[in-house]
């Protein structure tokens, strides 16, 4: 791939390429000065590939973080594809943290199913509530489902704090460039991770790293194997629990535990409810 197609100024290319090489032959401990140059520039070149390709997504036009956490709540586990139509319904409907806070859970419950994890959508909703009362906490890992990564991803990209939220994606380039990359390259590096540097079997061939990447050319075996979902109580609880939306009593009575336990429903006299 040329230089000219992603738009790199042969200069910054021939930098980077220069700055890696001399990394792997001397270590990076031994020229810090050429490290630093080298990192620089493998930003540049990354952000100039993504000028060009980055996805275009609804929630990277906003920087309000209540529209920011619902995406990073709904992407968790569930498939950009999946998640773009309904996370246009649900802002739809509960356009700010306030109105999904006056929400009931039972309302929640039924607007999640389909994006799976049901658990997600009753946290985001105790979210919603807490912000609603008290403001946005200032360490958002405070609010229910929320780790590490989801609240740097609002800091991130709502809040303009200088962190880098780090995802499989951006971990995978992370460690396969060997690079150290900056807080300005976060939305790049999910591009790259999701649709050029995959998980088994990268796409070298188009990637703007790839001249002084030490990984290139890899394969990788998977890191785990899907646990089937067919015939799985995974399904029994979402069968359970769509029967329940619906008004239905379904005779899986472990199943129907199972999500009392999560409180997504209410056993009461021997019959099953969505938790209100």
């Amino acid at each position: 791939m040329t230089t000219g197609s992603i738009g790199v100024m042969p200069e910054a290319w021939h930098q980077v390429v220069a700055a890696s090489t001399a990394i792997l032959r001397t270590g990076a401990a031994a020229c810090p000065q050429t490290r630093d140059v080298g990192l620089e520039a493998v930003d540049g070149v990354l952000l100039a590939w993504f000028r060009r390709h980055a996805r275009e997504l609804p929630w990277r036009r906003t920087r309000d973080p209540y529209a920011i956490l619902v995406s990073e709540v709904m992407l968790q586990q569930t498939q950009v594809e999946r998640v773009l139509p309904r996370y246009l319904e649900w802002l739809e409907r509960w356009p700010t943290v306030e109105a999904l806070a006056a929400a009931s859970p039972a309302d929640i419950i039924r607007a999640w199913q389909g994006l799976g994890y049901n658990r997600r959508g009753l946290n985001l909703h105790r979210a919603a509530r807490i912000v609603a009362r008290d403001g946005w906490p200032d360490d958002l890992t405070r609010l229910p489902g929320v780790g590490r990564y989801t609240a740097d991803a609002v800091r991130a990209f709502s809040f303009g704090e200088p962190v880098l939220p780090e995802d499989t994606n951006v971990r995978r380039v992370s460690e396969r460039t060997g690079h150290r990359f900056g807080p300005d390259c976060g939305q790049a590096l999910m591009d790259l991770g999701a649709t050029v540097c995959l998980a088994r079997i990268p796409r070298c061939g188009i990637c703007p790293l790839a001249a002084a990447c030490p990984s290139r050319g890899q394969r990788y075996e998977p890191l785990r194997k899907q646990s089937r979902f067919e015939g799985s109580f995974r399904q029994r609880r979402g069968e359970a629990l769509r029967a329940v939306a619906v008004g239905g009593q379904p005779d899986d009575a472990d199943a129907l535990a199972s999500l009392a336990r999560d409180g997504l429903v209410e056993l009461r006299s021997g019959l099953a409810a969505l938790a209100d």
